[in-house]
């Protein structure tokens, strides 16, 4: 197929795998919705959304390297929407101290960078398990 042709087709699919993966982790959230948190400047949860993103879409480019077939980038994207989900469901039970979900929601930056390295370093064990 044509490079260019692929190229936008990859493309394609990395914009409808993120944004169905931004789509789930905002049913997540209850206490507060992501993207009106992002309006009101609260850079914590902007943070976190942002680990999310690169998150899967360091999934989607390993997908690609290790795949020459666009349905397998599309299995392994939304593979990795269900496993970013789990790990912060995981993070989310195992601080026991404190609600991350609430701590984004006050605009916690400590946290927030702690998502974000959650998200960013798991997409990073997840991709290379792709082979």
């Amino acid at each position: 197929m044509e490079p260019f042709i692929l190229t936008v087709m990859y493309f394609a699919v990395a914009i409808i795998i993120v944004l169905f993966g931004l789509y789930i982790f905002e049913l997540l959230t209850k206490k507060y919705k992501d993207w009106d948190e992002v309006l009101k400047g609260n850079n914590a949860v902007a943070l976190s959304i942002s680990g999310k993103i690169i998150g899967i879409c360091i999934i989607l480019a390993f997908s690609i390297y290790h795949s020459s077939a666009l349905t397998d980038t599309l299995i392994w994207g939304i593979f990795g929407v269900v496993l970013q989900m789990v790990a912060y469901l995981l993070f989310e039970l195992l601080t026991r101290k404190f609600s991350v979900e609430e701590q984004l929601h006050k605009g916690n930056m400590a946290v927030g960078i702690i998502t974000f390295a959650v998200s960013v370093g798991l997409a990073f064990v997840i991709g290379a398990s792709i082979t």
